[in-house]
């Protein structure tokens, strides 16, 4: 499960790089857009092709071969989500797991390490743990709640994974057709009834719920800008419902032969 940290130590380093030098260009995330273009449909991964995809590999070299300190900040916000799901799909195939990420470093049952501790990122010759990079990085960085509909943990619970990589000048346009899709296309994590009062969400936010505000009232708020003005908008703007959280889904997400 994805899960807060803290680590101060790091959290002081990013944020100091982020103001440390000038804005470069960005970083050319075409090999990963690419791939994902081809072989992820409606959020399902071919995870296969990924193994087998020379340019794969030639992604992940070159995060490992970059700092993105000198990217402007929307450039490292769409760098560091980029880098969390290539990552997360380089820890399913490395794996070889065709069930659930959550079955990675387990023994005997027991998740003692767990696949979101496996430091297997790396970004400027740096090594980090996708724990590291959603909780010590994006999160106490960037403050923007969005990210979680970017960041893809594997699994059919998550917002579906994007068929493009993520660019810092489209970064904002991208996160809220992120959100809206996630909102308004997954009833099975999502949905609104507004003759009943009641409002079911993923147990994203649960989990994250400071990001959304921390109370009912305000996570309703957030949701309802993505809805159309209606019942449900009114019903998610007036605070006045029951929230409870939809049953998440940790099979993988992947494509099915």
């Amino acid at each position: 499960m994805r899960r807060p940290l803290i680590a101060i130590a790091l959290l002081s380093v990013v944020a100091t790089s982020l103001q440390a030098q000038p804005a470069q260009p960005a970083f050319d995330h075409r090999d990963f857009d690419s791939l994902l273009n081809i072989h992820v449909r409606a959020g399902l991964v071919h995870y296969d092709a990924f193994a087998n995809a020379p340019a794969f590999r030639r992604y992940l070299d070159r995060l490992d071969a970059f700092d993105p300190s000198a990217l402007s900040r929307t450039e490292q916000l769409a760098f560091w989500i980029n880098a969390y799901n290539a990552y997360t799909i380089a820890l399913i195939v490395a794996h070889d797991e065709r069930v659930s990420i959550r079955n990675i470093n387990r023994t005997l049952g027991l998740s003692l390490k767990g696949p979101w501790r496996e430091r297997l990122v790396r970004v400027g010759g740096k090594r980090y743990s996708l724990d590291d990079v959603e909780h010590r990085i994006i999160r106490p960085i960037f403050r923007e709640p969005r990210v979680h509909f970017a960041l893809v943990c594997a699994a059919l619970g998550c917002p579906p994974l994007r068929s493009e990589a993520y660019r810092g000048d489209l970064l904002d346009a991208q996160l809220d057709d992120q959100a809206r899709h996630f909102l308004l296309m997954t009833p099975m994590s999502n949905r609104v009834d507004a003759s009943a009062r009641r409002v079911v969400l993923s147990p994203i936010f649960d989990w994250f719920r400071e990001d959304f505000g921390g109370s009912p009232d305000a996570i309703g708020r957030f949701v309802a800008r993505y809805f159309p003005p209606g019942s449900e908008r009114s019903l998610l703007e007036s605070g006045r419902f029951v929230l409870t959280f939809s049953e998440y889904d940790w099979r993988l997400n992947a494509q099915r032969k």
